[in-house]
């Protein structure tokens, strides 16, 4: 008896150990996925979306192993606008961040929380709305622009033009050669401002060089509708230096009230040389004349070296501009990188001060510059601190929706909602979020009719809101 104790201490012992042992693994294990999950929603959800969703459109991380993802995010994709992690996060925080998304891909897109229902009733504080889905069975619809007759024109970053009519999606044939890469694709349309008489509509793009299918850049051509088919194609503008980056290209097409074409061009990844210097495209607000010539007005035409379309310039990546209808003065909307995205009043000559000055920070958390204000450098009328991934601004115009009547809608890709923002003059004084969880919201758009049109992105859509009185 006394020889079988000693051996029954012994294996409570093992397994005492072993159980132990265990529940420590699976506690660390719990706060690794706890913190791996952490560090998604805080760095990586705003390009990648909150439930992993953006991933459904993308290559796989370069490779489906685990050490290409583990790779991915130490090193980065800069082509693709993917910035390297190796000094933000520790091996095993790379490691569980990895295994995470990895592991939190859903498997059927219809799991995710789907945009508002037709006929969903909203209240904002001022105005209430229904919200009725006009169009579906989209992938990115990023321009949207009206027909006279009311026929819808959407432009997928996919390179796809279609005319939405009697409730139905025709695609439209004769587009350029479009770069679809990262950010870019085919982008914005608009529509000339005597469109029912001349039949020009203008479209931007990312545009292969000429020279090398692996480069290009963000170009605009203007086309006419025969039919389903673009004809009469003139490329009006060509942006430059030609770039293999993937990454902010702009370009939300707006016509002022004198006829000039206003519409901004991102740094395209590259800081420290485009948006401070006018000898480039890139990281500017430019204004050319319907037929892509330079107006003689423009602040840099006399400037030796500058590209003569520049109208501002210090910009990161402009995905909004409007005009406000009461003043005809351009709005912009940009986005930062970790923070710092900016809503600009457009203003000649006027130096917008990226990377100079900026309220953001670096993806990985790092820093780039510690200053905020600069003499000679515009400040923005408003920004917005964590980044709410702006894309697609337009100004409320008409009586339908009273009590919005001139406020600012900017759309949220990272934070999927639509934002209103009020003016007073052109200070700005105050913000509400409208359908939170509604999508990412890649555009808002006035119809020629005066009701306010929102295309969400994956599953791609388009939504009418309808006003209450």
């Amino acid at each position: 008896m006394s020889k079988i104790l000693p051996t029954i201490s012994f294996t409570f012992l093992i397994v005492f150990f072993v159980v132990v042992s265990c529940s420590m693994k699976n506690g660390h294990k719990e706060k690794a996925n706890q913190q791996a999950a952490e560090n998604y929603q805080n760095y990586c959800a705003g390009c990648h979306g909150y439930n992993l969703e953006k991933f459904e459109d993308k290559d796989w991380m370069y490779g489906d192993d685990i050490q290409n993802v583990i790779n991915t995010i130490t090193y980065g994709q800069e082509e693709m606008g993917m910035p390297a992690f190796q000094v933000t996060f520790s091996t095993d925080e790379i490691s569980a961040l990895a295994s995470y998304v990895k592991e939190g891909i859903p498997e059927n897109k219809e799991d995710l929380k789907p945009a508002l229902s037709a006929k969903n009733s909203e209240e904002s504080e001022v105005q209430k709305f229904i919200v009725d889905t006009v169009v579906s069975g989209l992938g990115v619809p990023w321009g949207l622009e009206f027909l006279p007759n009311g026929d819808l024109l959407i432009a997928e970053r996919s390179a796809k033009l279609y005319r939405f009519t009697n409730n139905e999606l025709q695609e439209i044939s004769g587009l350029p050669e479009i770069m679809v890469k990262g950010q870019g694709g085919l982008l914005d349309l608009e529509l000339h401002p005597d469109y029912e008489n001349n039949g020009w509509i203008y479209i931007s793009y990312s545009g292969f060089a000429d020279d090398n299918k692996g480069e290009g850049c963000t170009n605009v051509m203007r086309a006419k509708l025969a039919g389903n088919t673009l004809i009469e194609q003139e490329e009006i503008f060509n942006g430059f230096p030609d770039t293999n980056k993937g990454q902010h290209w702009g370009c939300k097409l707006e016509f002022d009230r004198d006829g000039y074409l206003f519409f901004g061009i991102g740094d395209r990844g590259n800081r420290d040389e485009n948006p401070q210097s006018l000898d480039n495209s890139n990281g500017k607000i430019h204004r050319i004349n319907d037929d892509g010539s330079i107006p003689p007005d423009n602040p840099f035409i006399d400037t030796p070296n500058a590209v003569p379309s520049i109208y501002s310039y210090g910009h990161r990546n402009p995905q909004g501009t409007c005009m406000n209808p009461e003043t005809g003065e351009i709005w912009e909307t940009e986005h930062g990188p970790m923070g710092g995205d900016e809503l600009n009043l457009i203003k000649p000559g006027i130096n917008y001060g990226w990377p100079v000055i900026s309220y953001g920070i670096n993806y990985n958390g790092t820093k780039f510059t510690d200053i905020t204000e600069k003499e000679g450098m515009e400040q923005p009328a408003t920004y917005w601190v964590p980044s709410i991934a702006p894309c697609g601004t337009t100004f409320v115009k008409g009586d339908r929706y009273k009590n919005w009547k001139n406020n600012i809608l900017v759309g949220s890709l990272r934070f999927q909602y639509l934002e209103r923002v009020v003016l007073d003059g052109n200070k700005v004084t105050h913000h509400e979020k409208l359908m939170e969880g509604i999508g990412r919201v890649r555009n808002v758009e006035m119809s020629p009719d005066n009701y306010i049109y929102v295309a969400i992105e994956n599953p791609g859509k388009i939504l009418k809101l309808v006003p209450i009185d």
